[in-house]
């Protein structure tokens, strides 16, 4: 019999050891060493306050917008440029900024977003052309918001949780509607007094304020403090680091498998993942769904909302009000998505929010007045449950067809979310500006969420066995 060395480690187990700098523990917590709280909710935790620091700009659009036409005379259609180009560059983005988190670390890529977003905001106070908004609203705030997208929430979820994936990145979605809901009443107040100036500066100052905590204790991965993934043990990593088992099939396999790779090429991955993604055709549904996902939330409510209420003379206080009861019933219907995604089939539950969120933009055009009815809130109740309900099973499908590549494969999805979105707030501007309502705009998304929840109805549950992806 063996005996064991004087850390009282059996020398058979010290190679993995050695390797992964991880001590045996229960729950990945180092021998002697014990949490009671496991790192990895702390660093979920930070994450959580640098989406909500992120999230603010999200409803400055829908609430700024008739300020600057009734200072500047821009149309509709110009501002909703704007609004598309930020949308498109917050799509774009999201899959390199997913491979280079992998190249530098979560934690300098959050920084350095959350400072971009702060100085488009805070230079959004000087604009006096319409193509500096451009500049602003677009260029800028969308290169920030883009690095912490979505993929940020699934990164977090594959880098530092080996169980309860689904609830985490449900919680970590819910912090961008906490974002809104925490802006928006201000945003709209300060929008009329002192004007749409200081909300830009609330704004700013939001997305600053966090840059210090992700600073401190924001992690780039579980070996950064000797630790496992929460809920993973040492003989999991043994198994991960003999190469016994698929990075597809183990969710420590591929916590392993997408560590920071430090000789790579951020851009090159990112790409190279979008080419095998490509060939498999989970990868086109997701997309597609996805993309009439942000065009119907981004895309539409989001930027349209509170100008199509005006319309219909309704204050845009009210109608702001309106969107942060959504983004209250978001982080509840997202957290709970994340709870039902880790026990139900995701491609189900699905075709299940875009239909629903079809129903209702189908019956929005007849719930806008003056004033706020009992219709109108349960439409706004049941829109906020649904609102990105839609994440917590897309990236699930990501990560269990993809393996390691999952983070950076949803990231080329949720670049499709933000085309949609683009297309959309464009597509949607250009109408009001040319018929003088939203009503088509309205009924034509409805359309397309019956496309949407038909394509993830369809998604092959075999997908990952038949049509495999080889991971970096």
């Amino acid at each position: 019999m063996t005996a064991p060395d004087v850390t009282g480690t059996p020398p058979e187990k010290t190679g993995v050891q050695e390797k992964t700098g991880i001590q045996s523990g229960t729950k990945g917590v180092p021998s002697g060493k014990r949490r009671r709280i496991h790192p990895a909710w702390i660093v979920a935790a930070v994450a959580f306050l640098a989406l909500v620091g992120a999230a603010g700009f999200r409803a400055a659009p829908g609430v700024l917008m008739v300020p600057l036409q009734q200072e500047f005379g821009w149309s509709t259609t110009v501002l909703s440029l704007a609004v598309s180009i930020n949308l498109v560059l917050f799509g774009l983005t999201a899959p390199f900024a997913a491979a280079l988190m992998e190249r530098f670390g979560i934690r300098k890529v959050t920084s350095l977003a959350l400072c971009l977003i702060g100085m488009g905001s805070a230079l959004t106070v000087l604009v006096n052309q319409s193509w500096q908004i451009l500049l602003t609203w677009g260029l800028l705030i969308g290169l920030g918001t883009g690095s912490m997208a979505l993929v940020f929430a699934a990164t977090i979820a594959n880098t530092w949780f080996a169980k309860s994936r689904g609830l985490v990145i449900g919680i970590l979605t819910a912090g961008s509607a906490a974002g809104q809901l925490v802006f928006l009443p201000f945003i709209a107040a300060l929008a009329q007094n002192p004007g749409w100036r200081g909300a830009s500066l609330l704004i700013a100052a939001g997305a600053l304020a966090v840059v210090p905590l992700v600073l401190r204790w924001l992690r780039n991965s579980p070996a950064d403090v000797g630790v496992l993934p929460y809920g993973a043990d040492v003989p999991d990593a043994e198994a991960a680091d003999a190469g016994t088992t698929s990075s597809a099939d183990h969710p420590v396999a591929s916590s392993a498998a997408s560590a920071p790779k430090d000789s790579a090429n951020a851009a090159v991955r990112a790409l190279q993942v979008l080419k095998r993604a490509s060939k498999v055709r989970t990868f086109w549904a997701l997309a597609a769904g996805f993309a009439i996902c942000g065009a119907t939330t981004n895309g539409l409510i989001g930027t349209h909302f509170i100008p199509s209420a005006h319309d219909h003379g309704m204050p845009e206080t009210t109608a702001a009000g309106l969107l942060a009861v959504v983004g209250i019933f978001d982080i509840v219907g997202t957290i709970a998505s994340g709870w039902l995604t880790d026990r139900f089939n995701p491609k189900v539950l699905l075709a299940v929010y875009y239909q629903f969120r079809g129903i209702g933009l189908v019956v929005l055009p007849l719930l806008l007045g003056s004033s706020v009815e009992p219709s109108m809130i349960i439409f706004v109740v049941v829109y906020g449950l649904d609102w990105v309900a839609t994440v917590p099973p897309t990236a699930a499908i990501c990560r269990s067809v993809f393996g390691a590549d999952g983070s950076v494969v949803f990231g080329w999805v949720f670049a499709a979310h933000q085309l949609g979105a683009a297309a959309a707030a464009l597509a949607a501007g250009f109408i009001r500006d040319a018929t003088g309502h939203y009503n088509y705009a309205w009924l034509g998304a409805a359309a397309m969420c019956t496309v949407a929840a038909v394509i993830s109805a369809t998604i092959r549950k075999d997908a990952a066995k038949k049509e495999p992806v080889a991971v970096a």
